[in-house]
């Protein structure tokens, strides 16, 4: 059982390091195609979060935040290889939060546009990865901690007598 949950964190962990990777090489001076492609998506958020709460989203230069993305991705798939402290993973379960209402905006579209099947399923997909978040989370907080014997200590047993 250890050796498939090692082999399961690490291929979804390996999913993110990838996907980090691949926006790190193309990410350039300007964000690179993905702060392209973000930033008239970000701004129909913007608008859309501000007509529904009021809220106005502070302007800022996109390709940070596609450099918080790529950094997040980084350091959560290297947070979930070696299933170092579940309070940092927190940070990438935020980030999915964050980026996959903006990026998968189906609801921006007609269910009979081809872009509403594309983004629904890309939607549903990180819908699934955060699933699997909270799923790793819930399991690494519910394995119960061993209690290593230091050298030359012996386990005591108390035994009563009627």
């Amino acid at each position: 059982m250890g050796f498939v949950s090692f082999v399961g964190r690490v291929l979804f962990a390996l999913a993110f390091l990838l996907s980090a990777w691949q926006e790190f090489n193309e990410l350039g001076d300007d964000g690179g195609p993905a702060a392209k492609a973000l930033k008239p998506k970000f701004d129909v958020f913007s608008k859309t979060v501000s007509a529904h709460t009021g809220v106005q989203v502070p302007k800022f230069d996109i390709k940070y935040l596609v450099a918080a993305s790529i950094a997040f991705k980084g350091v959560g798939g290297i947070l979930l290889h070696w299933a170092l402290v579940s309070e940092l993973i927190f940070w990438f379960v935020l980030q999915q939060l964050i980026v996959t209402p903006i990026l998968y905006d189906f609801y921006n579209y007609d269910t009979e546009q081809k872009e509403f099947g594309i983004h629904f399923t890309k939607f549903t997909q990180n819908l699934a990865l955060l699933g699997a978040l909270f799923f790793f989370i819930g399991m690494k907080n519910s394995m119960p901690k061993r209690r290593l014997k230091k050298k030359g200590e012996e386990e005591h047993i108390i035994t009563w007598t009627a």
